[in-house]
């Protein structure tokens, strides 16, 4: 019989729901090298955030089918090891939006009436009604920056108390925002300008570290109040500190910090500072509907179809599925890459196929397009199941063409995205070379390349003349940043040239600036894919 193993608690309908299928066992605590003993024994595993789904567990799972994950974050599921092995990776993405939703306006309600304090101050036998005079949220504007599932369903609770909700999510259409009753935002800073309380909903990513930082705050009105309940490290805490402690905004709520645990922030000696533990999960509630979720999702799974939640979700066969399959990696590579290269991206995707792609079912590649640019947007884990519904729910439109003919490769695969900020369009290109069909950038930006997408990357634009390539070296080397290749590309000689560059490790802003500040440089990006 097929078998099922949990290693973490979960809710009793979930084990129920499993064990009208399956044989399933609860084992509670084990230990790394016991789950290397059992795992073989195995055809679904399910887990929370303790058990370490490691690529040697990968290895030791000989019947492994199904890894379930009651919760949003995989960090601790090999995904890649997973994926070579077949084994498909399901979690519960939108178990923990209400409570996140609710930890949001609970948290904002809280700073807002002094209630932790004042709670604190009676219980330490003071009667002081009239040292915790608050704020009415109702009447005031909340700025949501993001808005997304949890962003939504804040929008609707602050809606229902009377408030006005101003939001910035370029990835959300204009007719959505009107549906929801919800004013759009030009851009985070007019955000910051016009709210009473500043409510992020964005992901934790390099372009967001910080994002919230002293200039932010000055920006905010001094009675403003800021609420981070989606990921640590977006604000900059210090920043928050000196704000808070110079009067330059009135108060903040958090429930994620940067390092997290931690009991020791400055931050948790100010009476003007609302915070909890990463609680915006944990409710009753929400881990009962991820355990539940993770236990259809692996039951799907083992059923031998594709889950909703599958974050590697297997090839479709058909004609030519096999082949097409190898450029899924490649199509996202394309998309996270112009994504990044595209000041405020319009909604527009347009793909392109030519040669020997073009003449089979190519859908997959354009979900895989799809998700290289959603995935700089969302909070959600991707895959090929909800990309569309996601990119769709943003408004966001995909037109394809096709032809026969390639000029100068077998198979070509090209993207374009309209730029909102010149009205123009952005355009990168790939193809597969070799027997081992390995991904390659042909074209960046109507630049000419020929380098193998890497996780790290630097894309710069320089006038033509000598000596341009050195100066990158230097400065790079000056840092301790390994370059792994580089291609240039230019129009006509001594005018424009450019350059891709794959580096070991991410480019600091830092950087950046310093390489833009050299004569004959005018354009330096830090790309993650």
């Amino acid at each position: 019989m097929t078998k099922v193993l949990i290693t973490e608690a979960l809710a009793e309908s979930g084990v129920e729901l499993l064990r009208k299928e399956f044989e399933v066992d609860v084992v509670l605590g084990l230990s790394p090298e016991e789950l290397l003993e059992k795992i073989s024994e195995y055809d679904g595993l399910i887990i929370r955030s303790a058990t370490q789904v490691t690529a040697e567990v990968i290895e030791r799972a000989t019947n492994l089918k199904a890894v379930g994950r009651a919760g949003i974050g995989v960090d601790n599921i090999d995904i890649e090891a997973a994926t070579k092995k077949g084994i498909i990776v399901a979690n519960a993405p939108e178990s923990n939006t209400i409570a996140a939703a609710e930890q949001t306006l609970g948290l904002m309600l809280a700073v807002a009436r002094k209630i932790p304090v004042a709670d604190a101050s009676l219980k330490s036998g003071e009667w002081k009604r009239s040292a915790f005079k608050g704020v009415e949220v109702s009447e005031k504007t909340l700025g949501l920056i993001g808005l997304g599932h949890v962003g939504a369903i804040v929008a609707r609770g602050a809606l229902g108390m009377g408030m006005r909700v101003l939001a910035y999510d370029p990835y959300i259409s204009e007719d959505r925002m009107r549906s929801m009753n919800v004013a759009r935002a030009g851009s985070v800073a007019e955000v910051l300008e016009g709210s009473d309380f500043v409510s992020l909903h964005v992901p934790r990513t390099p372009q967001t570290m910080n994002m919230i930082d002293a200039s932010a705050f000055e920006r905010m009105k001094p009675s403003a109040y800021l609420i981070n309940v989606a990921r640590g490290g977006i604000v900059d805490e210090t920043a928050l500190y000196n704000a808070l402690k110079e009067g330059v905004i009135a108060g903040a709520a958090l429930d994620v910090f940067k390092e997290e645990p931690t009991t020791e922030s400055p931050l948790f000696g100010l009476p003007n500072v609302v915070v909890t533990p990463h609680l915006g999960a944990s409710t009753v509630e929400a881990q009962d509907r991820a355990g539940v979720t993770a236990a259809e999702q692996v039951g799907i799974a083992l059923r031998g179809l594709v889950p909703m939640n599958a974050l590697n979700a297997p090839v479709p066969a058909g004609e030519g599925a096999e082949f097409v399959a190898q450029f899924a990696g490649l199509c996202e590579s394309l998309g996270g890459l112009l994504h990044q290269l595209t000041d405020q991206p319009g909604n527009a995707l347009k793909i392109e196929y030519r040669g020997e792609v073009a003449n089979f079912d190519t859908r997959l590649l354009d979900v895989s397009a799809q998700k290289g640019l959603l995935s700089r947007m969302v909070h959600e884990p991707l895959n090929f199941v909800n990309t569309p519904a996601l990119a769709k729910e943003r408004g966001f439109k995909i037109e394809t063409s096709r032809s026969s003919e390639s000029a100068d490769f077998t198979s070509l695969v090209k993207i374009k995205l309209p730029s909102a900020e010149n009205g123009g369009e952005s355009a990168v290109s790939g193809t597969l070379v070799g027997p081992r069909m390995r991904p390659r950038i042909v074209e960046v930006l109507g630049y000419t390349m020929d380098i193998e997408p890497e996780k790290h990357m630097l894309f710069i634009r320089n006038e033509d003349q000598p000596g341009m390539i050195g100066r990158i070296g230097a400065v790079l080397g000056e840092h301790g940043i390994n370059i792994g290749n580089m291609a240039v590309g230019r129009g006509e000689p001594g005018s424009r040239a450019a350059m891709t560059i794959t580096v070991d490790e991410p480019v600091p802003d830092e950087v950046l600036q310093e390489l833009l500040a050299i004569p004959g440089f005018s354009e330096a990006r830090a790309i993650t894919l």
